[in-house]
């Protein structure tokens, strides 16, 4: 890769991880729902104008549409909400990885070959390591709806596979159109129409800084690079760029929300990235009779903001 094309990748990384610290802002301002439902939808308008009709059957729009940005997003949000760490979050999430592995299994039949089961399980060892520093200290609750929110993931990674999209922003667009009517349902319902109009009417500066960077940046800016990336050079050389993420998360975290890192959360760190490490990587094996399971390693981890999975 081009020397400017390696920092753009490198770039993309750090606007995804410090993505987590502005979720983490943007909380204080709005429920996790409805701030949810908001990024989609300044994510969503005016781009939806500008990208061109949709490039795969409506089907898949809203299957990936309701997992990744209802299931996933609203478990991550609340999840935050109810206290998992930024920086633990932006590393915790690394393990939808595994989970995609595990559904492709179930879902396409896709084998793992010995090193990236060896790769699941030091990845799920990272994710002990970091429950138990976490029940120490914080919130169980929020932990385990972030690791569901991965797993969420993992289901929206496969149906993205299979959709296949050609043009993977004009998808991502189109698909955060989706969850914007359902998350403003469901924060309605549980979270209350008060509190979400009392947020809105408190709306600054600050609160719709937080939308626009986790709507336009991450989402249109970072994926637009990301696929534009993902075109020119071979996944292999892109997705490990994804690896960063959970880097800058826990370091922005640190650094502006003065999250401490246990040497408990460093080995959670270390296992975690390089179990995701030997999954995103490791050769898998085709299953007898299925075409669709990959006869080369296959990158389904680059991670993003708003699911910014891309098959190699």
């Amino acid at each position: 890769m081009r020397p400017a094309h390696l920092a753009l990748a490198a770039l993309v990384a750090a606007v995804w991880g410090v993505n987590f610290v502005v979720i983490e802002i943007g909380l204080d301002h709005f429920p996790p729902l409805l701030f949810s439902a908001l990024r989609f939808l300044a994510a969503a308008l005016p781009a939806v104008f500008l990208v061109g009709r949709p490039t795969v059957a409506w089907k898949w729009i809203l299957a990936v549409g309701l997992v990744l940005g209802v299931a996933k997003f609203g478990l991550l949000f609340t999840g935050m909400d109810l206290g998992a760490p930024a920086g633990l979050s932006s590393l915790v999430l690394q393990v939808q990885a595994v989970f995609t592995a595990l559904f492709a299994f179930a879902a396409l039949g896709e084998r793992p070959g010995r090193l990236k089961v060896a790769g699941m399980g030091v990845a799920l060892a990272g994710i002990g390591v970091a429950a138990a520093d976490e029940g120490g200290t914080g919130s169980l609750t929020g932990f385990a709806l972030v690791i569901a929110a991965a797993a969420c993931w993992g289901v929206s990674n496969v149906l993205t596979r299979k959709a296949s999209p050609p043009d993977a922003l004009n998808f991502m667009v189109w698909v955060s159109t989706v969850p914007v009517l359902p998350l403003l349902a469901l924060s309605l319902l549980l979270e209350g129409p008060e509190r979400d109009l009392a947020a809105l009417r408190a709306l600054d500066w600050t609160g719709a800084g937080v939308i626009l960077y986790v709507a336009w940046v991450t989402t249109v800016f970072g994926f637009g690079a990301w696929g534009w990336l993902l075109r020119r050079y071979p996944a292999s050389s892109v997705a490990p760029f994804s690896l960063l993420v959970p880097v800058f998360g826990m370091s922005s975290a640190a650094l502006f929300l003065g999250e401490g890192v246990s040497p408990a959360r460093w080995c959670a760190a270390a296992l975690l990235v390089g179990g995701v490490a030997l999954t995103s990587f490791a050769p898998g094996r085709r299953a007898p009779g299925n075409s669709l399971a990959p006869a080369e390693p296959v990158a389904v981890s680059s991670t993003g903001p708003i699911g910014e999975e891309r098959p190699a």
